[in-house]
């Protein structure tokens, strides 16, 4: 391998680092569930995505850059749709936005559980 490459691979797997720290941050520090939820799939996604990518730069069998970039993609595929679910299942379980949310768009159309 060239060191061009091995510099391309470093650089990205500290970027994709970068990014799954700023996720775990935002997770730890942010205010409620919904910005919470933003942070993990966003930042975590790309964060991971980015050391797939990495990973498929440094790899040199078909197979492994294959499953790296099929990795991504169903990254890519799966983390928003399953991050709009569980944030519209929290909404409709009763948690309710912080005071910092200027426009609740689900405050007419989920009704939350009996009991909350």
């Amino acid at each position: 391998m060239t060191a061009v490459l091995e510099i391309i691979t470093g650089t990205m797997l500290v970027i994709g680092a970068l990014f799954a720290l700023v996720a775990s941050i935002g997770i730890m520090r942010l205010k409620d569930v919904y910005m919470r939820m933003h942070a993990a799939s966003k930042a975590g996604t790309l964060g991971s995505g980015v050391m797939l990518l990495a990973l498929a730069v440094h790899a040199e069998d078909l197979g492994v850059v294959t499953r790296a970039v099929a990795g991504v993609v169903f990254f890519l595929l799966t983390a928003p749709i399953s991050a709009h679910l569980l944030a519209k299942a929290a909404y409709a379980a009763g948690y309710r936005p912080c005071a910092d949310t200027k426009h609740d768009a689900l405050a007419g159309s989920v009704r939350p559980k009996a009991g909350k």
